[in-house]
C-alpha cells in the first residue's frame, strides 16, 4: 500500500488558534529552509517522494528552495498565500489569496499547481464556498477538510478517504478532497497521521492504526507535518498554555519518530495517490 508524507511548508511563526496568531513579516528570521533540508535529506535516503503544500509567502521569501524540492522530485501544491483561516476571510479574500498563491508557485517552477490545503483544515461546515473557487481556479483536488471536530477545525461527518466535492452538495464541481488520516473507533474519528496527534501519540500506536486502515479499510494513509516539528532549537511563540502544547509537545522525539515511520511504509505523492 503505497501511503502519501505531505509537509505544510510554513514557518515556525505560522500559527492558527483561538486569536488567529499569524504574521507575515520578511524582517522575522526564518528557519523554514534548514527544516526543509533535512526533510529532503531524510526522503532523499528513504527513496520517498512527498507533497509539499507551500505558502505563497514562502516562495516569496525562498524561491530557490522550492524549486529545489520539486527539483528533487516531489510535488508542489498550494497552502495559500498568508495562513489565514478560510472561515475568516471572504469568498473574495480567500479567491484573491489563493489565486496569489498559485501564481506564485507555477511562476517559481514552471509547473502546474492542481492540489489546495487550508491553514489549519480550516474549509468547514461554514466554508464550504471555499470548494467552488477552488473549482473555479482550475485545482484538481484538496487536503482542507479534517474528518474530526476540535475547537478550531473539522467535519465530523467528512467522508474518511478520498471523495468528491458532491458529497457535500458540491453536484456540478469536480474537484476531490482528499483528507488527513484517521481511525474510526465506535463514532469517533481518531486523528492520529500528523501534527499534534503525531507527536503526542507513541511510534507504535502511529504504527497500528496506519496498519489498520492499509490491510483492513485498503486505503492509504496521508500524513503531515511542518518544517518546525522537527526543530527542537526554533524561537518559541508566546501562547496560551493549551496552544502552547498543541504547537510543541513532542518536538524533540518527532525527528526519531519521523524516520521509523519512512523506513517502514511506502509513499508516493498526493498527485500520484490520487492518479491525477
Amino acid at each position: 500500500m503505497n501511503n502519501v508524507f505531505t509537509i505544510d511548508t510554513e514557518d515556525w511563526y505560522h500559527a492558527n488558534f483561538e486569536d488567529d496568531l499569524f504574521t507575515n513579516d520578511s524582517n522575522i528570521i526564518s528557519t523554514v529552509e534548514n527544516n526543509v533540508d533535512r526533510y529532503l535529506e531524510l526522503f532523499s535516503q528513504n527513496d520517498i517522494k512527498a507533497t509539499f503544500f507551500v505558502l505563497g509567502f514562502v516562495v516569496e521569501q525562498h524561491p530557490d528552495m522550492v524549486r529545489k524540492i520539486a527539483e528533487e522530485g516531489h510535488e508542489i501544491a498550494s497552502h495559500g498565500y498568508g495562513h489565514q483561516l478560510v472561515y475568516k476571510q471572504t469568498p473574495e479574500e480567500f479567491k484573491e489569496d489563493v489565486y496569489r498563491s498559485k501564481v506564485l508557485l507555477e511562476d517559481c517552477i514552471g509547473q502546474e499547481i492542481i492540489g489546495y490545503r487550508a491553514p489549519s483544515w480550516s474549509i468547514t461546515e461554514k466554508s464550504l464556498w471555499a470548494l467552488d473557487v477552488l473549482d473555479e481556479l482550475g485545482f484538481k483536488y484538496d487536503s482542507a477538510i479534517f474528518p474530526t471536530k476540535n475547537f478550531l477545525y473539522g467535519i465530523p461527518y467528512a467522508p474518511r478517504v478520498p471523495h468528491n466535492a458532491s458529497v457535500y452538495g458540491k453536484k456540478n464541481l469536480h474537484i476531490i478532497t482528499a483528507p488527513p488520516s484517521t481511525r474510526k473507533i465506535g463514532n469517533f474519528n481518531i486523528p492520529f497521521s500528523g501534527g499534534a496527534y503525531f507527536r503526542l501519540f507513541p511510534e507504535k500506536l502511529i504504527e497500528h492504526f496506519t496498519d489498520y486502515v492499509n490491510e483492513k479499510e485498503k486505503s492509504p494513509v496521508v500524513f503531515y507535518l511542518h518544517p518546525r516539528e522537527i526543530d527542537p532549537k526554533q524561537p518559541k511563540l508566546k501562547l496560551k498554555w493549551k496552544d502552547y502544547m498543541i504547537h510543541y509537545y513532542g518536538i524533540k522525539g518527532c525527528e526519531s519518530k519521523l524516520i521509523k515511520i519512512l523506513r517502514k511504509y511506502e509513499f508516493v505523492t498526493m498527485k500520484e495517490m490520487l492518479n491525477l
